[in-house]
């Protein structure tokens, strides 16, 4: 057997040998994407008949089991649209100097441990840290400013990693080349470096705003209503919101039965909101990156 033939037969038995992981962590792709369109389509089976304009456009009646989303739907804008021009800018900044400017490594490792553990705390425990805080001793009471603030705090971590992995990702050499062509440090990172990581520093944006737009313990210690069938006219009303409109129906103070379908069709709405967000920062990453590479 020539040399040829013995590699060639060493290669059938390494690719013959990896088949069965490969066909096993397949399966397990598949199986996620199945689980979700089953969820999916579980839940747009059941709110589908309930979706209407009527449904969308007006407010709540009848104890919440019959009238419209309207109040809530744009409640969770205003929390989402709120939170993330909180958020985003603090995380981008803090994932910046920690990529940028920050030189002692046990700083660094220390901000990145505390981030780490913020991140892991449960939403509840954010909820009644707003509550202490913007709720009372700020005096801002259940207002939209406070839940913004405090679902802010929930997604400034998830902000801070994806920025800083991003600025990771830009080799040095484009740092090099700005400074040696006489650029300050702040020229480099504002016209060099943000303009070549934003496209993925979005994607920090969209997972915040996927996470903070179903979170129900947070707004229920600082904003949210139980039943506040007008919109809010300032930052400081509170107003109703999606997941904790889906949560009251769903478990008390209504008839269960009677607002089981507003209660699947709420569901439908909150997600398709968050779908219609997160294919708008994917629009905006892909003009970003498009208009990175023409650059």
């Amino acid at each position: 057997m020539t040399p040829v033939q013995k590699l060639g037969n060493v290669d059938r038995k390494k690719r013959s040998s990896q088949q069965p992981a490969f066909g096993f962590f397949s399966f397990l792709s598949y199986l996620v994407v199945a689980i979700l369109f089953v969820i999916l389509g579980f839940i747009i089976i059941q709110g589908a008949s309930v979706i209407s304009w009527d449904f969308l456009t007006k407010a709540p009646t009848d104890g919440m089991t019959s009238g419209g989303i309207f109040p809530a739907i744009v409640g969770t804008l205003y929390l989402v649209l709120g939170s993330s021009l909180i958020s985003f800018p603090i995380g981008v900044m803090s994932g910046i100097y920690m990529n940028e400017y920050a030189t002692n490594g046990k700083i660094i490792q220390f901000i990145r441990v505390m981030t780490n553990n913020l991140s892991g705390v449960p939403s509840v425990v954010f909820g009644l840290f707003g509550m202490a805080l913007f709720v009372n001793y700020l005096g801002w009471g259940d207002s939209i400013i406070a839940g913004s603030f405090t679902l802010a705090l929930l997604s400034v971590p998830l902000v801070i990693r994806t920025t800083e992995e991003a600025l990771k990702s830009i080799d040095d050499s484009f740092r090099h080349g700005s400074l040696a062509l006489g650029a300050t440090k702040l020229q480099t990172i504002w016209r060099v470096i943000l303009p070549m990581t934003f496209p993925n520093i979005i994607t920090g944006l969209i997972l915040s705003v996927g996470r903070i737009s179903g979170e129900t313990a947070p707004i229920l210690f600082t904003v949210a209503a139980y039943f506040l069938p007008q919109l809010p006219e300032s930052i400081f009303d509170q107003c109703m919101a999606l997941p904790y409109h889906l949560y009251v129906i769903s478990t008390s103070g209504t008839d269960i039965e009677a607002s089981r379908g507003m209660a699947y069709g709420t569901a439908l709405v909150l997600i398709a909101i968050v779908l219609l967000m997160n294919l708008l920062a994917n629009a905006l990453r892909s003009y970003f990156a498009k208009k990175v590479k023409m650059n």
